[in-house]
């Protein structure tokens, strides 16, 4: 979905959540939108969006991409977690994530304070919302492939970037960042139906 920076920042501050619009540039919103529309069944589609809005002198910047902020097919039957899948709670996480290697491998957002998940362990092809976690889980911001289709077990929580070049993108803003105002990065999860 195409959604505006306007939109986004009413939808973060009409849930009483903090927007972040400092002195300083690179000041970042980090904030993923999950799809609404499919309710609580799993698409294993890149459906989601993720959002980044920031100002840089006096002006302000937005980006968004396609994302998944759920897990795919193979995460809901094949999940690591003897609890069940985890699919991150609606929120917003002050400080939770911070440059780090995701899975040893590369450079991401890796979780780095508690969040709350759902977990789910039944295998059913829906998500089930009726136990939450919180924890440190490795609930990490990352990307597929080169460009994915299917989502499968790219996803066991995590929130995934569809392309590569778009993850890309996003850590260069979130390395600027980094640099001005420390490593840590807060991360706001909504609804598609938030944004009116």
């Amino acid at each position: 979905m195409a959604y505006t920076r306007e939109q986004i920042e009413t939808a973060v501050k009409a849930k009483g959540y903090a927007w972040f619009e400092g002195a300083k540039d690179f000041d970042v919103n980090i904030v993923g939108v999950r799809n609404s529309a499919t309710g609580d069944k799993v698409t294993n589609v890149f459906d989601d969006t993720m959002t980044v809005s920031y100002k840089e002198g006096s002006e302000w910047k937005f980006a968004s991409w396609p994302c998944t902020t759920d897990p795919g097919t193979k995460g809901v039957k094949e999940y690591h977690n003897v609890a069940g899948v985890a699919r991150l709670v609606e929120g917003q996480y002050r400080g939770s994530h911070t440059l780090g290697l995701h899975q040893g491998k590369y450079e991401a957002l890796k979780q780095a304070k508690p969040v709350k998940v759902y977990r789910d362990a039944n295998r059913d092809m829906t998500y089930d919302e009726s136990k939450i976690a919180e924890g440190v889980f490795g609930i990490n911001i990352h990307k597929a492939g080169a460009d994915s289709t299917y989502v499968e077990n790219w996803s066991e929580g995590c929130q995934v970037f569809k392309k590569s070049a778009d993850f890309e993108a996003f850590m260069a803003i979130c390395r600027k960042a980094a640099a001005i105002h420390g490593k840590s990065f807060t991360y706001t999860l909504i609804e598609s139906a938030d944004i009116k």
